[in-house]
């Protein structure tokens, strides 16, 4: 992990430094002046001068830098810029540098995973979708060390594989959807999770928590596991809602059964089997863990 902060004092502010160093000792400014100027040591400076400290020479040849680097270096020569100015002027160009910039670019490379978002508005947007996708990525891994930490689960595991699933906020299709890659299995007693939660990955339990949500269902989260009679009367008898829909039903039927319903935060939908078909029951509530939770009342 490494913050854009870093990048910035990694590679901007030595290249920055070198550079305003060099432009002030050409304008007859002492060893002493430079360091005053800058607010560094004399011997920092020494450094610069005999290319100590290590420049990044994509940001030492960028317009900007040098148009920022000469215009700063006449100001403070002339004193028409004021040491306050000057930092305010590196300032807004660094902000600009990190915006889908130089700097951003620099950062990418340091960590490619950011490449697939929108840079520095991203990681810096509290509210912003970067932050929301790795919330329910992390919501779904809490949920997931609980099952696999649960004695039994693998036991609770239908033929066709688990699958515990989050939605970001608005999601209206499966690439909104995290989920496990290939689903979890029982292998020898013990629930398998193949892989670390991706988005659109899930056709199935996804596509059951997108129709409880086109219902009306406030649910963000599902899980599927085994069904029998006992599974449903031990979560009846635990206070759940469980309702029963048919899966040869000629529209879609989740929606069907689910629309218009006053429904729980969590509730549990079933369905008995039907022609080639296996038995299963669903779990939806708002989040990964506290669906994942449900399960401990059967175990």
């Amino acid at each position: 992990m490494k913050f854009i902060e870093e990048i910035v004092v990694d590679a901007f502010l030595p290249t920055f430094r070198a550079l305003l160093a060099e432009d002030l000792r050409d304008r007859g400014f002492t060893q002493s002046e430079v360091a005053e100027a800058l607010g560094i040591s004399q011997s920092a400076v020494s450094k610069y001068a005999h290319g100590e400290v290590s420049t990044n020479e994509r940001v030492a040849t960028d317009a900007r830098v040098v148009d920022l680097v000469s215009r700063i270096g006449d100001g403070l020569s002339t004193g028409d810029m004021t040491p306050v100015q000057a930092l305010v002027e590196a300032e807004v160009l660094i902000r600009q540098l990190e915006e889908g910039d130089l700097l951003s670019d620099l950062h990418e490379e340091e960590m490619p995973e950011l490449a697939s978002y929108d840079g520095f508005r991203s990681i810096h947007d509290p509210s912003g979708r970067l932050r929301t996708v790795e919330q329910v990525r992390s919501s779904v891994r809490r949920g997931l060390r609980m099952l696999t930490n649960t004695s039994g689960f693998a036991g609770l595991i239908p033929n066709v594989g688990s699958n515990l699933v989050e939605s970001l906020p608005d999601a209206d299709s499966i690439d909104d959807i995290a989920a496990i890659p290939g689903r979890i299995f029982d292998v020898k007693g013990q629930a398998t999770v193949p892989g670390e939660p991706e988005f659109g990955v899930s056709e199935h339990v996804a596509g059951v928590l997108l129709s409880a949500r086109d219902a009306g269902a406030d649910v963000n989260a599902a899980l599927n596991i085994v069904y029998d009679a006992g599974v449903i009367d031990d979560l009846e008898d635990a206070g759940y809602e469980c309702i029963e829909f048919n899966p040869d039903a000629p529209t879609d039927p989740v929606r069907e059964v689910l629309d218009g319903r006053d429904l729980p935060e969590t509730f549990i939908i079933y369905q008995s089997g039907g022609y080639g078909i296996e038995p299963i029951t669903y779990i939806l509530g708002p989040d990964a863990p506290t669906v994942a939770n449900v399960v401990r009342v059967l175990l």
